[in-house]
């Protein structure tokens, strides 16, 4: 949560949260997310998704350990009962953008009983700008309802062209794009086409409908040398201002994240392949530090996690990490800690 800045939310008591059961033991950056649809025409319809993020896959000659938390995964999901209504992969599939690691990432992901969903990530789709995912996996920009949920799947991170000039190889760009620290990277954007397709998509809906946004990069400016960031994150979370709850959730930055930033609430979610550390500065107010992962322990820090939405359409989560404790963030504590803090009261948002 950006330091000094107050959130514009209106509380909703413990007692009024609506929890649906689901099986939480899945492995892997897979989350068994709980949705009760908000109230529509009297209606509310609870069902349940999962998502998977972050696997990094090299092919098989090259590295197995990454495919071994996928194929975790994977099993987990299918001895989910009931199964969910589809899984939604968070991006990075691939390690380097290599065709055969997306072909093999298709194949594991091909093992899931309930149908899935796909998002994109920078490593998927710098080694050729994409072309190998399309032919896979379809659109990298859509959105789709299930239940009386808007749900919205972004490319956000398209980054603007430094590899013309100087001309780079698709590889030398690949690369370029999967290092951390890099002082000469560009940021990633959601860019003004995507967020023209956007408006025009929302402007369908009333402000009233739960609205669900999946991103690979955070929405929101966290540590710009490490691009966990999104340059016109202001731009779009303007554009989501229009509904009267939204929840963004992304993946990339390999850590329990949460920010709050007015009636938008942003939840990062943990990877199947490693953790990251969290950046020098930055680090959100509200963030639960978590301590140095074992490097002995391929699975410390990776993990799964539940959100369970209210009938407002906030959400507590919990994180199921493999090898530690489970961390949960509710509602409440984010009241708490704000008071701790000396921020005040979360303030309801402005009516748009």
């Amino acid at each position: 949560m950006n330091a000094g800045e107050k959130t514009k939310n209106t509380l909703i008591s413990r007692r009024d949260f609506l929890r649906v059961a689901a099986s939480t033991t899945a492995l892997g950056s897979l989350g068994v997310f709980n949705l009760d649809a908000a109230a529509h025409e009297g209606v509310r319809t609870p069902f349940t998704f999962a998502y998977v993020s972050d696997a990094h896959l090299y092919e098989r000659k090259l590295n197995k350990r990454f495919i071994r938390a996928v194929e975790k995964a994977v099993n987990d999901m299918n001895s989910l009962n009931p199964q969910p209504d589809f899984i939604l992969y968070g991006g990075d599939l691939a390690q380097l953008g290599q065709p055969g690691e997306l072909e093999l990432g298709k194949e594991l992901l091909g093992q899931l009983k309930a149908p899935v969903k796909m998002m994109v990530g920078e490593h998927d789709w710098y080694f050729d700008m994409g072309e190998k995912w399309r032919e896979l996996f379809g659109k990298d920009v859509y959105s789709f309802d299930h239940k009386r949920v808007h749900f919205v799947v972004l490319n956000s991170v398209i980054v603007e062209d430094y590899w013309t000039e100087p001309k780079m190889t698709p590889m030398e760009r690949m690369k370029f794009m999967a290092q951390l620290d890099n002082p000469k990277g560009k940021p990633f954007m959601v860019g003004k086409e995507q967020r023209e397709w956007l408006k025009e998509d929302l402007s369908k809906y009333d402000r009233s409908i739960p609205l669900v946004v999946f991103s690979h990069s955070p929405l929101y400016k966290y540590y710009r040398p490490w691009n966990f960031w999104t340059e016109d994150a202001e731009q779009v979370q303007d554009i989501l201002w229009k509904f009267d709850t939204a929840t963004v959730v992304h993946g990339h930055t390999h850590q329990l994240l949460l920010n709050q930033l007015g009636k938008i609430t942003f939840h990062g979610m943990l990877s199947t392949a490693w953790p990251w550390p969290y950046p020098p500065e930055g680090v959100p107010k509200l963030t639960i530090q978590m301590d140095r992962a074992d490097p002995f322990d391929q699975f410390d820090g990776c993990g799964d996690g539940t959100l369970d939405v209210m009938s407002n359409g906030q959400a507590n989560i919990t994180y199921n990490l493999w090898s530690r404790k489970p961390r949960y963030v509710t509602y409440d504590d984010i009241e708490r800690l704000w008071i701790t803090h000396g921020l005040g009261q979360l303030e309801p948002g402005p009516s748009y």
